[in-house]
């Protein structure tokens, strides 16, 4: 498979043009995050001395500290009331080995 242009952006051959510009679109639009814009450090709390974000990275909310977003929970649909196999009753095993 053939892979078009050096964009970071590689899609195979045959992909359109305007999948690449709207990616390119999102992507630019996306805002750094950085040092400055942390919770911990504009509130005094970072200890680690880095040129780029942590791991702990939270963005610095007027509202506090935030939890990171989580994905919401789906329940499944029921399950089967009877499972699809059992073992044998004592009578059923007995009678195998008369």
């Amino acid at each position: 498979m053939a892979v078009v242009g050096s964009s970071p952006f590689r899609l195979a051959r045959g992909c359109g043009e305007e999948v690449v510009h709207r990616m390119a679109k999102v992507r630019a639009a996306a805002k750094k995050v950085s040092c400055e814009d942390c919770y911990f450090k504009c509130n005094l709390l970072c200890a680690l001395d880095l040129d780029e974000p942590c791991a702990t990275f939270r963005p610095d909310h007027p509202d506090g500290l935030r939890p990171p977003r989580q994905l919401r929970f789906h329940f499944r649909q029921e399950r089967r009331t009877q499972a699809a196999w059992a073992f044998p009753t004592a009578q059923e095993q007995a009678a195998l080995h008369r």
